[in-house]
């Protein structure tokens, strides 16, 4: 499977909240032979081989959701309000692209509306998303409506093109397309593999506006045991005391807003890494969440272990990532599962 292919599909797709039909779609182009697919109807995507009853199900997942916008109302001037679809800090949005995808399917690129310094621009205070609009050129709102076809409740990205440079990827929606790749990767690995387990590869819908996915995934599901991708917002250029850096290998957490990681779990995991010789980043976060915080408590607990590829910049138009960081991550999900049966899943 080409890697650098893969992220480039999964981070250009067109996927907030809600609209995470063109991810599917996207994945069903690379999801390994002998793998069945389905969708519920919260657009969570599954793919795994027949059921074997009697093994324990291990889920793989990661959400396919970007954070985005949605159209609330078109002005009389024709520009655009709107509202978040996950969080935003509103200063990475200012003066950004973005994509409407209308009612017809099309996509209609526009610009976040500023204040030039000629108009004060320079002086204004730190914008707020209440005062933001999208600027698409048009001139009336008869033209937005009749014209462009756009009209509330129309979803909204960021316009960003995925980029290599050397080991460096720059894209929008690694958070978390950068999971939704290494599941589709590890699925791969065990295509032709029999394993004491039935192996079932996820992407949730939702998670960016809390966490709506899981929860109907892990009532279907069942797990025993679950893997959950993330691209893990990195802090290597924000602070000295970094925990989550490029380059240096996956970010394991033992604690962040939403879990503890079960200690047992995580020693086994930390085992895994060091056997395959797989650098590993531990973290201890004291805000943030993941769908494992959903997952480890459902039904009477499911073991969870989160593995994060460090992502620079996470939840704004452009982000970073290490293609080698990423690979790692896909290698130790690869180390841990190769060592699962009953017996171990117990010890959790």
């Amino acid at each position: 499977m080409n890697s650098i292919q893969l992220l480039k599909d999964l981070t250009n797709a067109f996927g907030p909240s809600g609209f995470e039909e063109d991810v599917n779609a996207t994945a069903l182009k690379y999801v390994p032979k002998g793998y069945e697919t389905d969708r519920d109807n919260m657009l969570n995507f599954y793919m795994q081989k027949t059921s074997q009853k009697g093994k324990p199900t291990v889920l793989v997942e990661a959400h396919s959701d970007e954070i985005g916008l949605i159209v609330q109302a078109v002005k009389g001037n024709g520009t655009i309000t709107f509202l978040p679809l996950g969080g935003w800090v509103p200063a990475t949005l200012s003066g950004q692209r973005m994509v409407i995808r209308n009612s017809e399917g099309k996509l209609i690129t526009g610009v976040i509306a500023t204040a030039p310094t000629h108009f004060g621009g320079a002086d204004a205070p730190a914008p707020k998303l209440e005062g933001m609009v999208i600027d698409i050129g048009a001139v009336s709102r008869a033209e937005v409506v009749d014209t462009y076809k756009i009209s509330p409740g129309d979803p909204v990205v960021p316009h960003s093109v995925f980029e290599q440079q050397g080991d460096t990827l720059i894209a929008k929606a690694f958070d978390d397309r950068v999971g939704c790749a290494a599941v589709l990767e590890v699925l791969d690995t065990f295509k032709s593999k029999k394993l004491p387990l039935n192996l079932v590869g996820a992407f949730s819908s939702q998670e960016e506006v809390g966490i709506r996915g899981a929860k109907t995934m892990a009532a279907r599901v069942k797990p025993d045991f679950a893997i959950c991708f993330e691209g893990a917002p990195a802090d290597d250029t924000l602070t000295d005391l970094a925990q989550t850096s490029l380059g240096k290998g996956p970010m394991l957490r033992h604690i962040d807003g939403g879990m503890i990681t079960n200690p047992r779990l995580m020693a086994y995991t930390l085992a895994a890494a060091q056997k395959a010789k797989i650098p590993v980043q531990q973290a201890v976060r004291k805000a943030g969440s993941t769908n494992g915080s959903y997952f480890h408590i459902a039904g009477t607990g499911i073991p969870t272990l989160v593995i994060s590829c460090p992502t620079r910049y996470a939840h704004s138009p452009h982000s970073m990532i290490s293609l080698n960081d990423y690979k790692q991550c896909v290698k130790l999900a690869v180390a841990v599962i190769n060592g699962l049966d009953a017996k171990v899943l117990e010890g959790f």
